[in-house]
């Protein structure tokens, strides 16, 4: 068995630092998390990743967005 919420991280961390895998997940993101983590887990482990990954980079995402919408209205 293997922690489904290290490998997320670990993810999240290569493609945060790879425009060029990051552009990969996101039209492959199943064949880019296999090429990260290995081809050596089942599939639904593999989809649970990739939801994973799809999930925290998408709130992070948003967060980002709210901060600079909220840093527009901020008094000088």
């Amino acid at each position: 068995m293997f922690d489904i919420k290290a490998k997320i991280e670990e993810v999240v961390k290569k493609l945060k630092g790879s425009k060029s895998l990051m552009s990969q997940f996101n039209t492959d993101p199943i064949k880019v998390v296999e090429k990260i983590i290995g081809k050596d887990l089942p599939d639904e482990a593999v989809a649970q990743v990739v939801e994973g990954v799809k999930a925290k980079l998408g709130s992070e995402d948003s967060s980002n967005i709210i901060s600079k919408i909220g840093g527009l209205f901020k008094k000088k």
